[in-house]
C-alpha cells in the first residue's frame, strides 16, 4: 500500500485522529495509529510483508465467509464476521476504519437503548406483540384444541 512516503516502517495516521498538541479528538484514548501491525522484521522486507498481507487477507476472508455461512445456520454469525474484520484490521487501514466506525455506532446504539423513553417504548411494543401472539394462540386452541396444524383433518 502506498502511503506517499519511501519509509517502509511509517504508519499512516488519519488527519482527524490527532491534534497539534497530540490529544486525540475522537475520545478514544490509547488507540494505536492506523497501519500494519506486522512485526518489524516482516515490514523490513517488501516481499515478506506482501506475503504476510496476502496470508492475513486469506485467513480473514475464510473467517468472514464462515460467519456469513453461520448467519442462516446456528452459530454466532455476526460475531465471527467481526472477528474476521478484526483479523483484517491487523494489516489493512480500511478494515481498521470500518471497525472504528462500527464500534462508534454500536456504542451510540447502546446509549440510545438505555434512554428511559426508548426503553419504555420498547417494553410497550413488546407487550402489545405478546398480547397479539397470545390472542392468536388462544383462538387456535379454542378452535382446534392442542392438535398440530398438519394433523387437522376437518375445519
Amino acid at each position: 500500500m502506498n502511503t506517499g512516503s519511501d519509509e517502509r516502517a511509517e504508519v499512516a495516521v488519519s488527519s482527524d485522529e490527532t491534534q497539534t498538541d497530540g490529544a486525540q479528538t475522537d475520545g478514544a484514548q490509547g488507540e494505536q495509529g492506523l497501519g500494519s501491525k506486522a512485526p518489524e522484521f516482516i515490514k523490513a522486507r517488501r516481499v515478506l510483508h506482501l506475503s504476510w498481507q496476502v496470508g492475513i487477507f486469506i485467513i480473514g476472508l475464510a473467517v468472514v465467509v464462515l460467519g456469513i455461512i453461520m448467519l442462516p445456520l446456528p452459530g454466532p454469525g455476526w460475531v465471527v464476521i467481526f472477528g474476521g474484520m478484526a483479523i483484517w484490521a491487523t494489516e489493512f487501514v480500511w478494515a481498521q476504519l470500518v471497525l472504528r466506525w462500527t464500534k462508534r455506532k454500536v456504542t451510540e446504539a447502546a446509549q440510545r437503548a438505555l434512554d428511559p423513553k426508548v426503553r419504555r417504548r420498547n417494553i410497550i411494543l413488546t407487550s402489545i406483540g405478546l398480547v397479539i401472539v397470545a390472542a392468536i394462540v388462544a383462538v387456535y386452541v379454542y378452535k382446534f384444541g392442542f392438535e398440530m396444524p398438519w394433523n387437522i383433518k376437518d375445519q
